[in-house]
């Protein structure tokens, strides 16, 4: 679409939507060509059934008693590890599946608990998060369906494709680096091999796109995982990855609804406030949603933040909150697919309200499916005490188990709910996936400043290169250390590589030791890791690192900073005069950062957001790549 196109739409959506008027435009890639119909792609949520399907859901739902439709509501967790049956874990798990009833479940990464010490920055108490394992993923899944009466709906974060929680599976840049390309057919791409390594594990649900406008710098949780703060450009992309989701046979979920962009507080944490008065609503935050819903988005899930211009009530986040989710999603917006809650272990809704007392209100609200809870069995009591009272229709309840049902039947759950371990070697990873990784990484790196003219950077192979990987805080790298894959790819090129690390607890010793290494060198790249993480309420280096790099910069030699992670970090050493922005962590963004940085493959994301005081959206320098090596 032509710029103009774009935010046109952006604003039809959202009043189109409102009014009840469907209306789907044409997705576009850069080149103008139509994204293409893909034979068996799911149909958004108010397509009809075919007459078997629509015979299983009206014999299903009869059949079921008040405790079994409760049931459905319920939507716990596991993590993809090995579990034996003998064990407390394993028991609890099926006993949900086979005796609670529950309408299916989430799958996590892994977990490793950890003794909560002082002055140990590897620790921290609580758990870390770990990948889990696909095989463990699958076999679990399959047991929770042989063991279940009504096929299980299966959902997943795969919001860096199933390689972000799950070891094996094909790992892609989040939403931002897609923003920075700007492409929708790569967007399109992306939703379309999640979902298909999604399905191959027996996941269902994609807990995928976020179309939350990230429109604050100091945004802790959503950041990255947002295609930008340009809201045609989020309503766009979000389309187009919808649309690769269905193309892959999984149901997509728009997040997090109304809108989790312009708020500074991790939801994971504590709850937030968004003042916004309605007018900005409908102008930035509701447009990505509307035209989400126009797109056939199956699920919206919801956000444990305030908007008092949507509900005064105080401390009531969106997803306790009726005219929130029925007045303006049911109501207005028209939405007729499934309502997830947010994570109920959250501490933004847990602190404050008990399993029990937070699932009927969810459900009163007008959610269909409670996520995550911390007592899924105090859930389920308390959803049927408020049924029991009249504080919840039976007639509602019913109402959600139908369009849950419905939704298992888009799938074919109802004919096939097990999946072929065998096939695995075969359906996750490989060379070919890889290869997709690789491009969409490539594509939506940035270029923001090059004051010198330096990249790419021009060296002969014998140069001598100090690397310095200066990293947030040390503890909790689910993915692996950084720099892991950037020093090794940085030294197949120039093999005169010296690295050094560069923590917040590195010693002042150990900085100067740190400048003597860097005064020898030819040249100095730097690799800035500040990570987008829940529960860790960090953004930001130190002022020990910052007087580092702002040191850097004084230097007459090329020096080159790549950003990885939070964009907005740089903001804090604007005197670096070459930075490449890189919007997420893991090994092919290392890679592809180093391809560009030698010339390999060309430059040519422009800023999804804008940096203040730096650069406005859409700034971006373009580099070819050499023609000769």
């Amino acid at each position: 679409m032509r710029e103009h196109d774009v935010r046109w739409w952006g604003a039809l959506a959202v009043a189109a939507v409102v009014a009840g008027v469907v209306f789907v435009a044409p997705l576009r890639s850069q080149a103008g060509r139509a994204a293409p119909e893909i034979p068996g792609a799911l149909a958004g949520p108010g397509a009809p059934l075919d007459k078997a399907a629509e015979k299983w859901v009206a014999q299903t739902l009869k059949a079921m008693t008040l405790d079994e439709q409760i049931g459905q509501l319920l939507f716990p967790s596991f993590n993809a590890v090995f579990t034996s049956a003998d064990t407390d874990v394993f028991e609890k798990k099926i006993r949900l599946a086979r005796d609670l009833h529950v309408g299916g479940f989430h799958t996590f990464g892994g977990a490793e608990l950890m003794p909560p010490l002082l002055l140990d920055a590897n620790y921290g108490g609580a758990s870390a998060g770990r990948k889990g394992d696909p095989y463990a993923a699958a076999a679990l899944l399959n047991r929770f369906q042989r063991e279940s009466k009504v096929p299980l709906l299966t959902s997943a974060d795969f919001e860096g494709g199933v390689g972000y929680i799950l070891n094996g599976g094909t790992r892609l840049p989040r939403a931002m680096a897609l923003g920075a390309a700007r492409d929708p057919d790569l967007a399109f791409r992306a939703g379309q091999l999640s979902a298909s390594e999604g399905r191959a594990l027996g996941v269902t649900v994609d807990f995928y796109p976020v179309v939350d406008v990230n429109n604050n710098p100091r945004n802790p949780i959503i950041n990255i995982r947002s295609f930008g703060e340009d809201v045609a450009l989020v309503s766009e992309l979000g389309r187009a990855y919808i649309r690769g989701i269905h193309a892959g046979g999984m149901l997509a979920t728009a997040k997090h609804f109304p809108g989790h962009g312009d708020t500074a507080t991790d939801t994971h944490l504590g709850l937030a406030l968004i003042a916004h008065p309605r007018s900005r609503l409908d102008a930035v935050e509701l447009p990505p949603f509307a035209a989400a819903i126009a797109g056939g988005v199956d699920a919206v899930m919801s956000s444990h933040i305030m908007l008092p211009a949507l509900d005064p009530t105080p401390g009531l986040p969106a997803t306790l909150s009726r005219p929130i989710l029925t007045g303006l999603l049911r109501g207005e917006m028209k939405f007729q697919g499934l309502v997830f809650t947010d994570s109920m272990g959250m501490w933004a809704v847990s602190r404050t309200f008990t399993p029990d007392k937070a699932a009927a209100m969810a459900v009163a609200a007008g959610a269909d499916c409670i996520l995550d809870s911390p007592d899924d069995e105090a859930a389920f009591r308390g959803i049927k005490a408020a049924v029991e009272s009249g504080e919840i229709p039976a007639s509602q309840i019913a109402q959600s188990v139908e369009r849950i049902l419905r939704a298992k039947a888009r799938l074919g759950l109802h004919r096939e709910r097990s999946v072929d371990l065998s096939q695995l070697e075969t359906k996750l990873g490989g060379r070919a996936r890889t290869a997709v990784a690789e491009e969409l990484c490539a594509r939506g790196l940035t270029l923001i400043k090059d004051d010198r003219n330096q990249v790419p950077l021009r060296l002969p192979r014998q140069a001598s290169v100090a690397y310095l990987s200066v990293v947030d805080y040390a503890s909790g790298w689910r993915e692996g250390a950084p720099s892991r894959s950037f020093i090794p790819a940085l030294k197949e090129r120039w093999p005169n590589v010296t690295a050094a690390e560069i923590t917040d607890r590195t010693t002042a010793d150990e900085i100067d030791l740190v400048r003597e290494i860097v005064k020898r060198s030819d040249a100095v790249v730097v690799g800035i890791f500040v990570r987008v993480a829940s529960y860790s309420g960090r953004m930001d280096l130190s002022p020990a690192q910052i007087a580092l790099v702002d040191w850097l910069s004084t230097l007459d030699r090329p020096v080159i900073a790549v950003a990885f992670g939070n964009p907005y970090a740089v903001s804090a050493v604007p005197k670096l005069p070459a930075v490449l922005l890189a919007y997420d962590v893991f090994d092919s963004m290392e890679v592809a950062a180093v391809r560009a940085l030698a010339g390999e493959t060309p430059i040519g994301g422009r800023l999804p957001i804008a940096l203040p005081g730096l650069f406005p959206v859409g700034h971006g320098l373009m580099r070819p790549a050499r023609t000769s090596q």
